[in-house]
C-alpha cells in the first residue's frame, strides 16, 4: 500500500514574533494552503491513506473559521485521513475534538476524516493502524505503552501494521520552536521504540519533531509540511511530507515529497569596508531572488562601514523589511568615518574646534584594542554625530 505520512500542521500558529499583522496572517494562511499541496501530492502519488501524526491544530481550542478551512481541504482529499491528537491539540474533554461544531462540520465537510481517540487497533482493508493519541498536553507515560503487552496474533497477518504516535523518543530531544535556543529534552510524551516488537510492526509514523528525521529502520518524523523557523545547525529539512510504500514484513520505502512554500534563511555578514556592500547584495539576490512576502531572513551582522556606506546599508535594510515576511537582525553594523570623511573634519580650518575634537576622538579610537567594545562604539558614534553636525550646518 501507499500512504502519506505527515504531522505538525499546527493550524492557527500565532507567529507572535512577527510584528506586522498582515504578515502574520500570510504565514498563518500558508499553513492552511499547505494542506491543499498535501492533497495534490496524495492524488499524484495514488496514495490510499493520509496519516496525520498529531498537532493538526496549534491549540486545543482553535477558532471555528480555522476548523472550517481545514475540514474543507481535508474533504477534498477524497481518501481516508486518519488523525491523532498531539500535545498542542490534545484529546482531553473540552478540546476541539469534542466540540459540537467540529463534529457537525466534520460530518458535512470531511466525512473522510477519522479521528482516533482510542488506543485500540483500527483494521482497514489495506493495513492495520495502531493509534497512540495524546489525551493531555503532557504525560509522563509512554503513549505506545498499550502495545508493550499486546496480543499480536489477534491482528490479520497479511496487512502492514502501522504505529501512529506523537512525542519524542528516548535519546533524542526536541527544540523550543518559539526561540532560537535548543530545548532541554523533557520527560513527557517520550516513546521507547526499543520496547516495541520490531517484527510485529512495519512502520512507525511519528509526529512532534519539526524536521525530517529517520530515528530507526522503520520509524520516521516527516517534519512540518510548511517550514516554521530558521535553521539551526544540521538536520533542518522542513517543508515536506513522506510517501511511504508498505508491505507486511518488508522494510518500508520512504520518499520525500516537497510541500513547503515559504522560505526561512540565515545569512552572516561581516563588513570590512564599503566594498562588502556589493557582496551583501549578491548574497541577498542568491537566497531571495526578488521574491516578495515569501521569505524570512535572520541576518547576523558585524563590522563597520563608512557613513555613506552605512546610509546605503540602512536603505537596503528598510527595503528588506518591506519585502520580507520577517527580518531579524542579530548584531550590529557600525558606522565610522572613512579617511576622506575624517579629513573633512580634522582639516576644517574654518572650524578649528571641530577639527581638534575630531582629532582627539580619532586618536582615542586608534588606541582601542577591541574594535567591537562599547567604548569604541561610543567613539564612532561621537565621530558620526560630529560629521553630521559639521556637514549639515
Amino acid at each position: 500500500m501507499r500512504l502519506i505520512h505527515t504531522a505538525d500542521w499546527q493550524i492557527g500558529k500565532p507567529y507572535g514574533s512577527v510584528a506586522d499583522e498582515q504578515k502574520r496572517f500570510r504565514l498563518q494562511q500558508e499553513r492552511i494552503t499547505a494542506i491543499g499541496r498535501i492533497r495534490d501530492v496524495a492524488r499524484l502519488q495514488n496514495a490510499q491513506l493520509v496519516l496525520v501524526a498529531g498537532d493538526l491544530f496549534d491549540s486545543p481550542t482553535p477558532d471555528t473559521t480555522a476548523v472550517l478551512e481545514v475540514l474543507e481541504l481535508i474533504g477534498e482529499m477524497e481518501m481516508p485521513v486518519l488523525v491523532i491528537p498531539g500535545n498542542h491539540d490534545h484529546g482531553a474533554p473540552g478540546t476541539v475534538w469534542h466540540r459540537e461544531d467540529f463534529q457537525r462540520h466534520q460530518r458535512q465537510k470531511a466525512p473522510n476524516l477519522q479521528l482516533l481517540l482510542e488506543r485500540q487497533p483500527l483494521v482497514l482493508d489495506s493495513c492495520v493502524v495502531l493509534p497512540c493519541p495524546l489525551l493531555r498536553n503532557q504525560d509522563n507515560a509512554d503513549p505506545t505503552q498499550w502495545l508493550h503487552g499486546f496480543d499480536w496474533s489477534a491482528l490479520p497477518s497479511d496487512r502492514p501494521r502501522i504505529v501512529l504516535a506523537h512525542g519524542g523518543v528516548h535519546g533524542f530531544g526536541g527544540r523550543d520552536y518559539e526561540s532560537d535556543e535548543e530545548a532541554q529534552a523533557g520527560a513527557n510524551n517520550l516513546i521507547d521504540l526499543e520496547a516495541l516488537p520490531g517484527g510485529q510492526i512495519d512502520y512507525v509514523a511519528l509526529g512532534d519533531w519539526h524536521n525530517l528525521k529517520q530515528v530507526s529502520g522503520n520509524a520516521w518524523y516527516p517534519g512540518t509540511p510548511e517550514p516554521d523557523r530558521f535553521n539551526q545547525g544540521d538536520d533542518n529539512q522542513r517543508g515536506q511530507v513522506l510517501l511511504v510504500e508498505l508491505q507486511r514484513g518488508s522494510t518500508p520505502e520512504v520518499t520525500v515529497q516537497t510541500t513547503g512554500r515559504v522560505r526561512w534563511h540565515n545569512l552572516t555578514m561581516r563588513f570590512s569596508g564599503d566594498g562588502d556592500l556589493d557582496r551583501f547584495e549578491r548574497q541577498l539576490e542568491e537566497i531571495i531572488a526578488g521574491r516578495v512576502a515569501r521569505d524570512l531572513l535572520r541576518l547576523e551582522v558585524s563590522g563597520s562601514l563608512s557613513l555613506a556606506g552605512h546610509r546605503r546599508y540602512q536603505q537596503r535594510i528598510t527595503d528588506l523589511q518591506s519585502q520580507l515576511l520577517r527580518l531579524r537582525i542579530k548584531g550590529e553594523c557600525h558606522q565610522a568615518p572613512e579617511a576622506a570623511e575624517l579629513e573633512q573634519l580634522t582639516a576644517r580650518s574654518e572650524d578649528p574646534l571641530i577639527a581638534q575634537v575630531a582629532q582627539q576622538l580619532q586618536q582615542r579610537l586608534n588606541r582601542e584594542s577591541d574594535p567591537d567594545s562599547d567604548e569604541a562604539s561610543r567613539i564612532r558614534g561621537a565621530l558620526c554625530e560630529l560629521f553630521r553636525f559639521a556637514t549639515t550646518r
